[in-house]
């Protein structure tokens, strides 16, 4: 018969800093999930330990100070939700579905932040850096499917980093809700409308090569 093998004091080891980095990512996204919510500038580590029914010697495990901590929890939003983009797009193959794909899970990720979140984090320096810096990752992502598209010939010619410029500006804008204000749509309609916008001007005229009416005599 087998015998189990012993349990060693590495083997314990390892147990217990899996279950210490599971913990860690449950209070991250706890904390993303408040912050989205609520922003985080107003709320001070005694409000996050007593709000996370934590202690602050916890929060100190994941970063050294409240600034920090907000760094950290934006980055890993971030994450998050560049891994369910990821996701969502690596299900399709068409350019065309791809890039509205990536629109709607763009959107969708976007949703939750509130006001307060999206000013928050563009009033601190740090966390305003990760947003831009995922701000021009996101625009960049645009203009390659656009390049593939027009190299495919699905897309007209059209200058690729210009658009995805001008779809990260009005992303932007929807989450600061300047787009609510001026035009009267809620957030979800305005993301759909843009991805139905960008989809229709992109769109290449339909050839037909084998035949052309107008060459008929």
């Amino acid at each position: 018969m087998w015998q189990a093998r012993p349990v060693t004091t590495s083997d314990r080891s390892r147990t217990a800093s899996r279950q210490v980095s599971a913990r860690r990512a449950d209070l991250l996204d706890r904390l993303r999930d408040l912050f989205l919510a609520e922003g985080f500038a107003h709320l001070t580590l005694d409000d996050l330990a007593a709000r996370l029914h934590c202690s602050k010697s916890t929060l100190y495990t994941l970063a050294g100070s409240k600034e920090q901590l907000a760094v950290r929890v934006v980055a890993h939003y971030f994450k998050t939700a560049t891994a369910a983009i990821e996701r969502e797009v690596g299900a399709v193959t068409d350019v065309r579905t791809r890039l509205r794909v990536y629109l709607d899970a763009a959107a969708a990720a976007l949703r939750p932040a509130s006001r307060e979140f999206i000013e928050d984090m563009a009033a601190n320096s740090a966390t305003r850096a990760t947003y831009e810096a995922n701000a021009r990752a996101a625009a960049d992502q645009v203009g390659r499917y656009i390049r593939e598209g027009v190299r495919l010939g699905v897309f007209r010619e059209v200058h690729a980093a210009l658009v995805a410029e001008m779809v990260g500006r009005t992303i932007n804008g929807i989450q600061r809700g300047e787009i609510a204000e001026r035009t009267g749509l809620s957030d979800a309609e305005a993301f759909a409308a843009l991805s139905q916008f960008v989809l229709g001007g992109l769109s290449a005229p339909e050839h037909n090569a084998q035949h052309n009416p107008s060459e008929e005599k």
